[in-house]
């Protein structure tokens, strides 16, 4: 299992320990401001579950993010094939990978997603020699938009895409997409 580290953080798989503090992320109206909804306890632990089994079976995903000695668990950061089909994503979808992150309010503006992605992207381009990794989030995310032009990506505004996980009219539909390559 792979384990990435940078001057402050551990980027690990998951364990079980860490779907609890997941969960009270997951139900933080601040940090799922930009995602449909809080989850529940069964919700959040079904996607924990999902993001610790992708990890196992294909080698990378959403690694679980860690501040050695100060926090085991404070979200996560990683890469991962997109899922789902979109103008971005030529067939078959799981030939593009994404980069994202989400982490614990208490842990924003610390610089933590910045460094995680960071070491996120070295791998992918050096370690799985990538040519491209993408990113996306809705147009009100600001904030996630902040950490990708921080890592160096790109954005063009006729990338931008309407999520087909979502249904027409919903105010989270429209996303940017950010580009970066090797």
């Amino acid at each position: 299992m792979t384990i990435l580290t940078t001057d402050r953080l551990i980027l690990r798989p998951w364990t079980e320990a860490d779907f609890e503090p997941f969960a009270a992320m997951s139900a933080d109206p601040a940090v799922m401001e930009h995602f449909p909804a809080t989850l529940s306890r069964a919700e959040s632990d079904a996607v924990a579950a999902k993001l610790k089994g992708l990890i196992e079976e294909n080698g990378i995903g959403f690694w679980a993010l860690e501040v050695p000695g100060e926090a085991s668990f404070i979200g996560f950061t990683g890469i991962q094939k997109v899922m789902f089909e979109a103008p971005f994503v030529p067939a078959p979808p799981a030939s593009v990978v994404e980069i994202g992150w989400r982490l614990a309010r208490p842990h924003w503006g610390k610089g933590y997603a910045s460094e995680a992605a960071r070491a996120a992207l070295a791998y992918g381009f050096d370690e799985l020699g990538l040519p491209e990794i993408v990113s996306f989030t809705a147009t009100s995310n600001l904030r996630s938009q902040a950490v990708m032009k921080r890592i160096g990506m790109t954005h063009d505004p006729a990338d931008d895409f309407d999520h087909p996980n979502l249904p027409e009219g919903h105010k989270l539909r429209r996303h940017v997409l950010y580009r970066i390559s090797r």
